[in-house]
């Protein structure tokens, strides 16, 4: 089968992504230069250089970094180097992706959507808060526990984490629960009392938002 693009970038987006497509694709390392359409899967500082190696066929997955003339791709996801069920993702569009890698991610189950470049940080932002910050507070919360002492067994708070997305999914802001959302003051001040203090504010900040 003839190769569609190459993917430069080893990392997890790029192994994931080339681990889907199969022998479609061919995956390279970013020191690579290929013929053909090019997909960087690189780090945001490393673009403009590689960019510059594949003037007019070159596409990029950043979804907070924009080049002028270049177009990117980004999908909305956490990757972990290998394939997975991509069905009903968003795909952030910026610029005219070539068809034959739009419809690649088409092919994986991405959803793709016009993203603006001015919209872009803004953008990435949000999935920052959605998916490194989220996770930040999960293995925060799991290692107080583990330093009070308190074992948690099975999957741990998993099952919480897990519960509470499938909620918001299907309710929105209706799905959140816990004292904030009830208006309990008196275990808002026994929780955020029992927290270390940068804990303790975080815990006021966010439930505050």
């Amino acid at each position: 089968m003839a190769i569609l693009f190459s993917i430069l970038g080893r990392g997890r987006a790029g192994r994931a992504l080339a681990a889907a497509w199969g022998d479609r694709v061919a995956l390279l390392p970013a020191s690579a230069e290929p013929e053909g359409l090019v997909l960087l899967a690189v780090p945001d500082h490393a673009l403009a250089g590689c960019a510059g190696r594949f003037p007019g066929r070159c596409v990029h997955l950043s979804g907070s970094f924009h080049l002028e003339g270049m177009p990117s791709a980004h999908p909305l996801t956490s990757f972990d180097g290998e394939a997975a069920d991509w069905t009903g993702t968003p795909l952030g569009l910026t610029g005219a992706v070539p068809e034959v890698i739009l419809n690649g991610f088409m092919a994986l189950g991405f959803l793709p959507f016009q993203l603006p470049a001015e919209h872009k940080a803004l953008y990435h932002a949000c999935a920052v808060l959605t998916s490194s910050s989220a996770s930040t507070l999960w293995l925060g919360a799991a290692a107080l526990l583990a330093e009070a002492g308190v074992e948690l067994p099975g999957r741990g708070l998993f099952p919480l984490v897990l519960a509470t997305a499938r909620n918001i999914e299907r309710l929105g802001a209706a799905g959140r629960t816990g004292p904030f959302v009830r208006g309990d003051a008196p275990t808002i001040a026994r929780d955020a009392a029992a927290l270390p203090e940068a804990w303790r504010e975080i815990f006021l900040r966010l439930g505050g938002l």
